[in-house]
């Protein structure tokens, strides 16, 4: 039997639709003057955003990581891990990374209400991340 495809999720697209978006912490204009690429100075237009968030097909590219990760308040190497989650998927046993663990903590989040631009948690992706980090602690202690 070959090897088993690599699972996706449209991480990186669910990251910005928890937080963009009409009842949302921002409007695509506010995220676009947020999201700005600090290698570049580049920025995703109004129209790329709601593209993004109505489900449309975009194109992942280095500057629209970095630019992300600077407007959600994120680490880059976290919404790196959306984007490779979307583009090329993870494999189960992958999952158990950092990064993605880092990752699912943030998916679904809600808004934390502060003028900061960082999200809460959500409940259900925290009890997993923690889980995978736990087992991966019992690991290394044996």
């Amino acid at each position: 039997m070959g090897e088993q495809q690599p699972g996706q999720r449209d991480a990186l697209t669910e990251l910005v639709k928890s937080v963009v978006g009409r009842g949302k912490r921002w409007s695509t204009r506010e995220f676009a003057t947020l999201a700005v690429d600090p290698g570049t100075g580049w920025s995703p237009s109004k129209s790329l955003l709601g593209k993004i968030i109505n489900g449309e097909g975009y194109k992942v590219e280095p500057r629209l990581v970095s630019a992300f990760a600077v407007g959600l308040g994120l680490p880059r190497e976290v919404v790196a891990t959306a984007a490779h989650w979307q583009v090329i998927g993870y494999k189960q046993e992958e999952l158990d990374a950092p990064a993605p663990a880092t990752l699912l903590r943030h998916l679904m989040p809600a808004c934390d209400g502060n003028s900061n631009g960082n999200v809460d948690r959500a409940p259900r992706a925290e009890a997993v991340a923690e889980r995978w980090n736990d087992d991966e602690n019992e690991t290394i202690a044996e």
